[in-house]
């Protein structure tokens, strides 16, 4: 089956269309805001793993962790080197979705994503054209 056409590969870009609903709103409540971080967390991790599936797929890599994803990803061209930055930014604020009770560090991950959401749409685009 082509990579494509896979259960993952369809969910994720279902997130990420619910992830474009979020940062498309404006003047977000609590609530909203929770509601994308908790959608930036859910894109970000079936990605991750589009991004594992891809690597092994097309070029045979078996890789585990979602920053050796990442490094792989920009090994092969998926990612340029400032995509790769940002894209190992996102893995570290993936893992402040555990703290998001507190309300500076929620502030400031919601406004992070505003700018990762077009890079998780690239970074979507560029597996399934290749």
């Amino acid at each position: 089956m082509e990579l494509i056409d896979s259960k993952r590969f369809q969910g994720a870009a279902r997130a990420l269309a619910r992830l474009h609903e979020a940062v498309s709103m404006d003047n977000l409540s609590e609530i909203e805001r929770d509601g994308l971080i908790q959608r930036f967390e859910f894109c970000f991790e079936i990605m991750w793993k589009c991004g594992k599936d891809y690597l092994y797929d097309r070029e045979g890599l078996d890789v585990a962790s979602p920053k050796k994803v990442i490094r792989c990803l920009r090994e092969v061209g998926i990612f340029s080197d400032v995509e790769t930055e940002q894209a190992l930014k996102m893995v570290d604020d993936r893992n402040l979705t555990a703290h998001t009770y507190d309300e500076e560090m929620a502030k400031e991950l919601a406004e992070r994503i505003y700018s990762y959401e077009p890079l998780l749409h690239d970074w979507y685009r560029k597996m399934a054209d290749s």
